[in-house]
């Protein structure tokens, strides 16, 4: 029937990838919100399995996460999200992609900023304080302060819009939000960065709330578990 709402999913989706990537966990994050059954299946890129024939059939540019919804494959976290949100549109948190396409417009342009302005600094700066030592990887010093300074200047601006509504996109938490999670959970919880985010007075109010709802804190406990 034409502009039926989906129906509640009973089939798994599979999601390629470790939680302890930014772009998995914006995935998982949004599919527990949905209350969307899913699968991990674990991808060892330090074994090359992100290269691999069958793999690269799923995701072209041979990254994670990849994704499968029965014949439908997708690559790129936000993309994903957004699919997820609508497939499963009438289960779990209805309002996470909004209700109308006016909310809806609201929270594309704030996933275009986190994509766009506060990915990109603040992606650097979890590579060089989080994974570098990990990787037994130099630390770059002009790096890491060039993308203080830039993530600072995308912060002002939260911190104003914050002061004007409870969210990003308004005054719920939507998928714009979600979408912040990963890269500033690693750097308010595993660097000595956190005051980026701590002091500002709304941008820390913010950062309390998204990232205490039982969604994130279940992907923290997948992060934190060992493999299987």
């Amino acid at each position: 029937m034409a502009g039926a709402t989906p129906m509640a999913a009973t089939t798994p989706v599979n999601v390629y990838g470790p939680p302890l990537s930014t772009a998995v966990s914006r995935v998982l994050a949004c599919l527990l919100e949905k209350d969307a059954p899913f699968q991990l299946i674990p991808v060892n890129m330090a074994k090359g399995e992100h290269k691999s024939p069958d793999y690269l059939k799923i995701q072209p540019f041979g990254q994670v996460p990849a994704f499968q919804d029965q014949s439908i494959n997708l690559f790129e976290s936000r993309a994903i999200c957004r699919y997820v949100c609508d497939q499963y549109a009438s289960q779990g948190y209805r309002g996470l992609y909004g209700t109308n396409p006016l909310v809806k417009a609201s929270i594309d342009q704030w996933i275009e900023a986190e994509g766009q302005s506060f990915s990109p600094p603040s992606s650097l700066l979890v590579f060089q304080l989080v994974f570098a030592p990990r990787m037994k990887i130099k630390q770059d010093e002009n790096v890491i302060n060039q993308n203080v300074e830039k993530l600072s200047k995308v912060l002002d601006v939260y911190e104003k819009r914050l002061g004007e509504s409870r969210f990003l996109a308004g005054d719920e938490f939507t998928l714009a939000d979600l979408s912040h999670l990963p890269n500033a959970q690693y750097l308010v919880n595993g660097t000595d960065k956190g005051e980026l985010f701590n002091a500002r007075k709304n941008v820390a109010r913010w950062w309390d709330e998204i990232s205490t709802r039982d969604s994130w804190k279940k992907v923290v406990e997948m992060q934190n578990s060992p493999p299987a």
